[in-house]
């Protein structure tokens, strides 16, 4: 095995290594670190000398990090951070000169409900912030976070491991959406009238119920689904022109519903929806991510 002593490697070689991490490619990581495509993987083939590990193996146009890459990656990534704040000086940061990309795993809905409060205040405070909003699956989310992939996450109360920090954002409870002119529209919900109508679900998933058809079959109760579709504003559209109901969290409903649609409270006794903060602990102290969360808790 070749000599790893830290004084005889350069730090700058895990400053790329994070990158490669981070985007997943080699190419996507010079262009985060504005590095030439050779330089990068120059500095990737000195590190593997070093550690005398293959670090990446390809797989399709992705790198994907070796069980010892994977090792490095949380002592890696809190060495630099603390190495930077050692060295920052000046405020530990500043919205209003900061120059950063905030990469946000927001599921459908959600986008409608964080972003434009979100962006209002960055445009106004902190216009040089960038924000990406990508959907990612739950069963990829902790994964994401832990490879750098993602800064934060939202989403329903999730089984986290230690190395992930989580806070509570939104409680909100379920209400029923149906069409101006409805039959149903404006009168109190029976269950009967509930359960005697199509419904739509908003699911990326091929199967499997939702929130409300966990409730529904623990009180003996199904509903009718007449449509499953991958988006709230496509369901939105179906409901505006047909006698089918969706049932959504009031939070996301205020936000997206118009004079088009009449609400309902839910005839059922039902936990409202939790939605969850999620973050990696090796950005927990990190000034910029400490910002940017304390502006989504502010908005809850």
């Amino acid at each position: 095995m070749h000599d790893a002593n830290i004084s005889r490697i350069d730090l700058n070689l895990f400053v790329v290594f994070d990158a490669i991490v981070r985007e997943g490619s080699i190419s996507a990581a010079a262009r985060s670190l504005n590095l030439t495509q050779p330089a990068v993987s120059h500095a990737l083939a000195r590190l593997r000398d070093r550690l005398d590990d293959e670090l990446f193996v390809r797989r399709g146009r992705q790198m994907a990090p070796t069980a010892k890459a994977r090792s490095l990656i949380g002592p890696v990534r809190e060495a630099l951070t603390g190495l930077q704040a050692c060295l920052s000086s000046g405020p530990a940061f500043d919205p209003a000169s900061a120059r950063r990309t905030f990469v946000l795993g927001l599921r459908d809905g959600l986008e409608a409900c964080v972003l434009p409060p979100l962006m209002h205040k960055l445009m106004a405070d902190a216009a040089g912030i960038e924000v990406q909003s990508l959907t990612v699956s739950r069963r990829d989310t902790l994964r994401e976070l832990a490879a750098g992939r993602l800064d934060l996450a939202m989403d329903v109360q999730l089984p986290v491991s230690g190395d992930i920090c989580q806070l509570p954002l939104v409680q909100s409870p379920l209400v029923v959406l149906m069409r101006q002119g409805h039959l149903l529209a404006g009168k109190a919900m029976a269950l009967t009238d509930y359960l005697g109508a199509g419904h739509v679900l908003v699911s990326s998933r091929r199967r499997g119920p939702g929130l409300e058809d966990f409730g529904l079959a623990q009180a003996g109760h199904q509903r009718t689904i007449t449509l499953r579709c991958q988006h709230y504003q496509a369901a939105m559209e179906v409901v505006a022109a047909t006698d089918l109901m969706l049932t959504l969290p009031a939070v996301l409903a205020e936000q997206l519903a118009g004079e088009r649609f009449v609400s309902a409270a839910l005839p059922l006794q039902i936990p409202p929806m939790e939605m969850h903060l999620y973050w990696h602990r090796d950005l927990d102290g990190d000034p910029g991510h400490r910002w940017l969360r304390g502006l989504l808790l502010a908005g809850r």
